[in-house]
C-alpha cells in the first residue's frame, strides 16, 4: 500500500510498483476512498534507497492528479479484501485527513553555511578568537597545544551561536507563510535548517519568492536546497495497523 486518496472510479498509475518487476499500480476502493496499491514481490520489504525512492515514485506519481495520505514504507496487506476493511474501518480519519490537506504542499528547505565564508565571518567577527590566533601565529605548534585547543573550542561555540542565529532568522521569515512547519535533524557541522513547511497552494508563488530572496540575501556565506512539491511525509505518514483483519 502506498496511499490513500478520494476517488470513486478505478484508476491505474503504470507499472511502477515496488519490487521491480513492472507491477501495476491502482486503486482499491470502499464508498469514495481509494487506497493505491499494487501486488507485492514480498511480504517484508527491506528498508534500502531503492525501496524507499520506488515507494516514493508511486506516490509522487499519485500527487499529480490526486492529494495524498501517504502510507507508511512496507505496509502490506494479505488481499483487496483486507484493504476495503481498513479503509472501512478507518474512513472517517482518512476523510478528515484529506480535507485537512486538501490544496496544501510540502515544501522542503535546507540551509547550509559554506565552509571557508563562514570561518572567516567568524573570525572578521569575533575579536577575541581573531586575537588569540594573531597571539600564537608565530609560535611553533608544539608550544601552542593548549591555545589552539582553546581557539578550537571557541570556535565551535561562535559557530553554533551563528547557526542558531540564522535558523532563527529564515524561520522568522517563511514560518508565517506556512500552515505548520516541521523542523527535522541537522546532520554535519555546517546545516543551520534542515525543514519542512505545508503551504496553501495559493501561496507556493508568495513562498518561492521569500526562499529565493533569502538565497540572495545569503549568497557569500549560505547554500540553500529547496525541494518542493514531495509527498507530506512529515505531516502525515500513515501507520496502518492490520491487527486481527
Amino acid at each position: 500500500m502506498y496511499s490513500i486518496i478520494a476517488a470513486q472510479a478505478p484508476e491505474k498509475f503504470g507499472p511502477i510498483g515496488i519490487g521491480g518487476r513492472g507491477d501495476e499500480c491502482r486503486t482499491v476502493h470502499h464508498e469514495g476512498l481509494a487506497a493505491v496499491v499494487s501486488v507485492s514481490p514480498a511480504k517484508k520489504f527491506k528498508v534500502s534507497r531503492d525501496n524507499l525512492l520506488a515507494h516514493e515514485k508511486v506516490i509522487e506519481a499519485v500527487m499529480l492528479v490526486h492529494t495524498v495520505l501517504p502510507v507508511r514504507f512496507g505496509t502490506v496487506a494479505d488481499n483487496d479484501g483486507k484493504v476495503k476493511l481498513i479503509l472501512a474501518r478507518e474512513y472517517d480519519r482518512f476523510l478528515e485527513l484529506l480535507r485537512n490537506l486538501e490544496g496544501k504542499r510540502e515544501l522542503g528547505v535546507k540551509a547550509v553555511f559554506k565552509e571557508e565564508a563562514v570561518f572567516k565571518m567568524i573570525l572578521d567577527k569575533y575579536e577575541d578568537i581573531r586575537a588569540m590566533k594573531e597571539k600564537i601565529a608565530a609560535l611553533p605548534a608544539e608550544k601552542t597545544h593548549f591555545q589552539r585547543a582553546e581557539i578550537g573550542r571557541m570556535v565551535e561555540v561562535a559557530l553554533q551561536k551563528e547557526k542558531d542565529t540564522r535558523q532563527a532568522v529564515l524561520l522568522d521569515a517563511l514560518a508565517p507563510l506556512a500552515l505548520e512547519v516541521k523542523t527535522n535533524g541537522l546532520y554535519g557541522d555546517m546545516m543551520i535548517l534542515n525543514a519542512a513547511f505545508l503551504v496553501e497552494q495559493s501561496r507556493e508563488p508568495e513562498f518561492d519568492k521569500k526562499v529565493q530572496e533569502l538565497a540572495e540575501q545569503n549568497d557569500e556565506s549560505v547554500k540553500f536546497k529547496y525541494v518542493g512539491t514531495v509527498p507530506p511525509f512529515n505531516f502525515v505518514n500513515l501507520v496502518i495497523e492490520m491487527g486481527d483483519l
